[in-house]
């Protein structure tokens, strides 16, 4: 008994330091900082630093970046030609160097977007903006009336067929799904 006993004892503690270890390396991953390139922009108000220039007061923004697609091109460039007797030996084999090129197909864009404000994104508009998904069959589960990862996966497929591949609901986005007062002509 007291032999079983011992066995228990050490596979419980291994079982608690593996616990443990595995808890601490989820804290480590998760505030590494390439871990943030994942997530989301934030929304931007007007008045913030890092809002884009001329942007109206009170308002509130989103960014979208498109990264740069660059292109990597190697090509054996030869230095020194083969020796080739007329009987087609080979006294010596040709020198050949490695040139390595980068060129950028496509450059870096960044797309600012007005979106709604803070204010504006109560539940009763999270749940009328998945419902309005859902309706378009964007939006999979039930009516929650949070800003979960459903919903902005949702968001992301009704905007990227208008060319905005971003889970962050842009004004114009709203508009037109109704959620959102288009503002009239003067």
């Amino acid at each position: 008994m007291p032999a079983d006993f011992a066995a228990r004892s050490v596979l419980a503690a291994t079982a608690l330091l593996a616990l443990g270890s595995l808890m601490a390396c989820q804290e480590q991953i998760a505030s590494a900082p390439y871990i943030a390139a994942f997530n989301e922009p934030e929304i931007v108000r007007a008045e913030d630093a890092g809002a884009p220039p001329n942007a109206r007061p009170g308002s509130c923004w989103g960014r979208h970046v498109t990264p740069a697609v660059v292109e990597t091109v190697s090509e054996q460039v030869m230095v020194q030609p083969p020796e080739v007797l007329a009987d087609g030996t080979v006294i010596a084999p040709g020198i050949f160097r490695t040139e390595t090129q980068q060129r950028i197909v496509q450059e870096r864009r960044e797309l600012w977007f007005e979106t709604p404000c803070s204010e504006v994104w109560t539940d009763e508009f999270t749940a009328s903006l998945q419902r309005a998904l859902k309706v378009r069959g964007l939006f999979y589960g039930s009516i929650t009336a949070e800003q979960d990862a459903r919903t902005r996966a949702a968001i992301r497929r009704y905007q990227s067929a208008e060319g905005l591949d971003s889970a962050i609901l842009s004004l114009e986005s709203a508009r037109r799904l109704g959620l959102v007062a288009v503002p009239r002509d003067a």
